[in-house]
């Protein structure tokens, strides 16, 4: 993505796992770590998905090293998929890797984000994650986990009106038992074609919230 990213090659349980870390300029300070997760891997989903990108380039513009990987069985990551627990298995690895102390934020788009809200469900009894962010969650298709009362003010929930993938009917009734806000892109589809720079813009907006 720029000249600051650096390729990774992790360790997870079904085996190597691929991954790439974008880091902020020279000179700015590091605020932390940021683990992103891509959709869905049976669909095409990667690591170099746009909507991926562009959560990364939110966080490093904030001041965070930005990590994305692919799941078991995309790219060169090992293993195959395994319907959301074996990439939590991922995702919570190379969290102990990439971040093993420090500030932590998580982020993850559709299947990614469902992947997430259980990743952040484990990890907050042991850990404080500073932000989430959640965006084209796949709440119509997978059995997302709620988000920790304590976490919600730290949670960024992201919807397209017309998400024509995941409608943001099934969003809301995920979001409504936990008074848990959506932020509701008006026109906006799944991939938020034309409006990937309003998403960075909204991403960047909360990571300024200090909570």
């Amino acid at each position: 993505m720029n000249a600051q990213t650096e390729r990774l090659s992790l360790v997870g349980a079904a085996g190597a796992i691929e991954a790439l870390r974008d880091l902020p300029p020279a000179g700015v300070a590091v605020r932390g770590a940021a683990v992103i997760a891509h959709p869905h891997p049976l669909f095409g989903g990667t690591m170099d998905n746009k909507v991926v990108q562009t959560l990364a380039r939110a966080f490093v513009a904030s001041g965070y090293q930005a990590v994305r990987f692919n799941f078991r069985g995309v790219g060169a990551s090992a293993g195959g998929y395994d319907a959301g627990q074996g990439e939590c298995e991922d995702l919570l690895a190379v969290v102990r890797q990439v971040a093993p102390e420090g500030p932590l934020a998580l982020a993850g788009f559709s299947f990614g984000a469902f992947v997430t809200s259980h990743a952040l469900q484990q990890l907050w009894p042991q850990r404080s994650v500073q932000h989430a962010v959640l965006v084209g969650t796949a709440a119509s298709r997978f059995d997302v986990a709620p988000v920790p009362p304590e976490a919600q003010l730290r949670t960024l929930v992201v919807h397209g009106e017309h998400d024509e993938t995941v409608p943001l009917a099934s969003v809301m009734d995920w979001a409504r038992p936990q008074l848990l806000p959506v932020t509701v892109v008006p026109g906006g589809g799944h991939f938020f074609h034309g409006q990937l720079p309003l998403l960075k813009n909204l991403v960047l907006r909360h990571l300024q919230t200090q909570c």
